[in-house]
């Protein structure tokens, strides 16, 4: 188990420009996120936008696929999202990222992310395993 998360968005683009998503590995099939809600990730009611959030299992749970399949790179197949409870500005998240089924071409995962012990979203999804090889 690795205890310190590591920064997962060092290339520029997407989830860089949004504050980036702090990543950990727990065991083969398990995974924790982590981010801080800023100013910029709240909607006009001052509450996280569905997005942001959208944003970060999204991110969270193809960090798992990739890992989990060798270095390949892996897409988003499917993505259904469950949105529990809000949070605001200066609230950490944690999500778990769970493998549920490895393939030889899909990735089946599950995420919860919580904020204080409270349940904010819950996601399953698929992805699909490329030929083409990330690190």
């Amino acid at each position: 188990m690795n205890k310190k998360f590591e920064q997962i968005s060092l290339k520029s683009g997407f989830m860089k420009h949004n504050g980036g998503l702090l990543f950990r590995k727990i065991s083969k099939t398990k995974y924790e996120l982590k981010t801080k809600i800023k100013k910029n990730h709240l909607n006009k009611a001052g509450i996280t936008h569905g997005g942001y959030i959208t944003s970060i299992i999204d991110a969270g749970c193809g960090t798992g696929a990739h890992r989990v399949s060798n270095n390949r790179v892996c897409v988003t197949i499917s993505l259904d999202i469950k949105f529990i409870d809000g949070t605001t500005e200066g609230d950490i998240i944690l999500g778990s990222v769970s493998i549920q089924k490895i393939t030889r071409s899909l990735v089946f995962l599950e995420c919860k992310l919580k904020c204080r012990k409270r349940l904010i979203a819950f996601a399953s999804g698929v992805w699909k395993k490329t030929n083409k090889e990330f690190n």
